[in-house]
């Protein structure tokens, strides 16, 4: 029995694993609650803490840049539109994304993902580029090897993205979670609209974050990859409650959680393409650098 040291979230698609309804005759996980899970991401990547983790994609690109030796399943744990993520204060002057140039927006950090989707659809669809605008972040990339641009600047201690918007220190902010929802508004008019819009327009389900492994437990076990990728599925199957994707049934149609790498090549290839126009890595990474062939 080939025991993994394992962090992902609890999500309904995932607990089967958490709780032993899927299990394995070859494979056994010792968990650790991480809580955020963003905090699993980096210790992964600085200091290898784990044997299976829970990754963002963007973080899965860098990582394969630094040379981390990690590898992803096509497992993808956590997605979503991200269209209604960019925020601002609902007496804002701003009439729409295209009034952005120049301003400030406040972000987790500028390799997080929501973040990395929202500037390319910013681009590609309401021409705004990430380098008119000052990105005012809490915290740094999870890779330490990664430094930011100069666009990028920190918050001082005590201060607060949340606040910070609230008082209009900052223009607009990206996936702010716990602000008061009474305050804000997005900055894109019927963002589940737009949202759909785009998905029609690209073809791409937005891909956040997978399934990753060190790449020399793969190596060792030619068996792991495929046991592992049965195992997800078998526990989404065992859900006994609906995932949050499944609000998107209606838009993507069939599975709102697809599994596999085909299914979800087109989000992949342009999240990890964003990445690269943003500077976060050196080229767009085809799926099969950075993911398992099963």
């Amino acid at each position: 029995m080939l025991r993994l040291r394992s962090a992902f979230a609890t999500y309904p698609h995932t607990a089967a694993l958490k709780h032993g309804r899927a299990t394995s005759d070859r494979v056994a996980f010792d968990f650790e609650e991480v809580e955020p899970i963003t905090r699993a991401f980096r210790r992964m990547v600085r200091t290898a803490d784990f044997d299976l983790c829970e990754i963002a994609v963007t973080t899965l690109a860098q990582a394969h840049f630094y040379g981390k030796g990690l590898t992803a399943l096509p497992v993808v744990v956590m997605r979503g539109f991200h269209h209604h993520a960019l925020m601002c204060r609902l007496d804002s002057p701003l009439r729409g994304a295209a009034d952005l140039a120049g301003k400030r927006i406040g972000v987790r950090a500028f390799s997080q993902t929501t973040g990395v989707w929202l500037r390319g659809i910013l681009l590609d669809e309401y021409g705004v580029d990430h380098r008119d605008i000052t990105w005012v972040t809490a915290e740094d990339a999870h890779l330490v090897e990664y430094e930011d641009p100069p666009n990028v600047v920190r918050i001082g201690a005590g201060q607060d993205l949340r606040t910070m918007l609230l008082n209009g220190e900052i223009d607009a902010g990206i996936a702010l979670v716990g602000i008061d929802e009474t305050k804000i508004r997005p900055v894109i008019a019927d963002p589940d609209a737009a949202a759909a819009a785009w998905y029609r327009k690209v073809g791409a389900y937005p891909v956040n974050h997978v399934i990753c492994v060190k790449t020399a437990l793969l190596e060792a076990n030619p068996w792991l990859a495929e046991e592992l990728f049965r195992l997800f599925g078998a526990a989404k199957a065992a859900a006994t409650e609906p995932s949050a994707e499944e609000r998107f049934r209606a838009l993507v149609g069939g599975d709102p959680l697809p599994y596999g790498l085909e299914a979800n090549r087109a989000g992949i290839e342009i999240c990890v393409r964003y990445a690269a126009e943003q500077g976060l890595v050196p080229e767009a990474y085809a799926p099969e650098v950075l993911f398992s062939a099963l």
